[in-house]
């Protein structure tokens, strides 16, 4: 999770964001717009874009970083219209979606095409995206949501003549013409003149064998090199774009799974990296498996750690740790409610003072307990 401090960087300086961390410690006072996630973004708290604050939590930061992007989002302004959100002035009830690309959040009624609903598409490329990916076009009409439909609904007649003259070509195929019968005849004459000039040659010379299986080791190359041939990979753009497609000035939006039917040829590959678009491919990258990951962590987390540590020990230590543990949650619990009840940000040197506190009233109740019996 992102901010931008327009408290430290206002409009007129250079744009920067923090991290949630910073958020909290550095800038707790601050008047900072939220920008949900960037990709491959580093923490710009304290480094040139900042004339007089310094990193609480790091300090030794570099001064600039140098591969984060950034847009009208560091001050507070979304979309085409530049507009902040929610926008007072705004009386149309409109929701924003996130641009995968350039990560801009748009109005829906500012894409160039209506949004399908919420539930039938998973991310959006807008408009100036698509310019910038055109490739993207050739894949909208198999795997695009929306556009899909009404891309059939115009071409599905032209692809049925076109699939009834391929119906019609191998069926002259199987009939043959006059020409083409004299061709094979001509053809077939020739293979048996080969033949009997390879038989000629093998008579007059009897004691060599090379004529005849020279013949099918050239025929075996030559099967070997067309098979090889069609094992090649295929580019799917390639034949995608052999295809009729449309291209709208219009944003696109794509089901959950569209990544993977993207081509990962060498051709493609370097055309990723050339347009800076390589985090298509990954499906790792979409906003969805950032959620999912942060659930699991989050399940992760609240899992106990005393049962999966119990389960290594005896009986007696076992008994020992859960009353340790329970001390500890229960006095842990009441010191952090003080800093709900009265509203405050619980920073690194108060929980520092309280295992501090802990560890001294551990020791005063250990050097005071009676380990036999009377």
């Amino acid at each position: 999770a992102l901010y931008a401090c327009s408290t430290c960087t206002p409009p007129g300086e250079e744009p920067a964001g923090i991290c949630l961390a910073c958020s909290y410690e550095c800038h707790g006072t601050h008047k900072l717009f939220e920008l949900y996630t960037k990709r491959n973004f580093r923490c710009d708290c304290g480094n040139s874009k900042f004339k007089n604050l310094q990193c609480k939590l790091l300090p030794e930061k570099g001064k600039v970083n140098s591969g984060n992007k950034y847009n009208d989002n560091f001050f507070g302004l979304y979309c085409t219209c530049k507009r902040p959100y929610p926008d007072p002035e705004d009386e149309i009830p409109d929701e924003m979606i996130q641009c995968i690309v350039c990560e801009d959040w748009f109005h829906g009624r500012h894409l160039g095409a209506v949004p399908p609903e919420s539930g039938d598409f998973h991310e959006m490329v807008c408009q100036a995206c698509m310019k910038h990916c055109h490739f993207l076009w050739a894949y909208a009409s198999q795997l695009a949501v929306f556009l899909f439909t009404w891309i059939c609904i115009v071409l599905v007649p032209a692809l049925t003549k076109v699939n009834s003259f391929e119906d019609e070509g191998i069926v002259l195929n199987v009939e043959e013409n006059e020409e083409q019968k004299k061709e094979i005849k001509k053809e077939s004459g020739v293979e048996h003149q080969e033949k009997e000039e390879g038989k000629q040659t093998e008579q007059f010379n009897e004691p060599s064998t090379s004529s005849g299986p020279s013949f099918r080791v050239l025929n075996t190359l030559i099967l070997i090199q067309i098979v090889t041939k069609s094992e090649e990979p295929v580019c799917k753009l390639k034949e995608l774009q052999s295809k009729k497609f449309l291209r709208k000035d219009t944003a696109t939006f794509w089901p959950s799974n569209w990544r993977s039917k993207l081509c990962t040829c060498e051709d493609c590959l370097k055309m990723y990296l050339e347009l800076e678009v390589q985090f298509l491919t990954d499906e790792c990258d979409t906003v969805l498996a950032y959620e999912n990951k942060g659930t699991s962590d989050q399940e992760t987390d609240r899992r106990d750690p005393l049962m999966d540590t119990l389960n290594s020990m005896n009986r007696v230590q076992q008994v020992e740790l859960i009353c340790e543990y329970n001390d500890l949650k229960t006095e842990l619990t009441d010191y952090l409610r003080r800093f709900a009840d009265e509203g405050t940000v619980v920073k690194r040197e108060d929980i520092q003072h309280f295992f501090e506190e802990f560890q001294s009233r551990k020791r005063r109740r250990t050097n005071r307990m009676q380990y036999y019996c009377s």
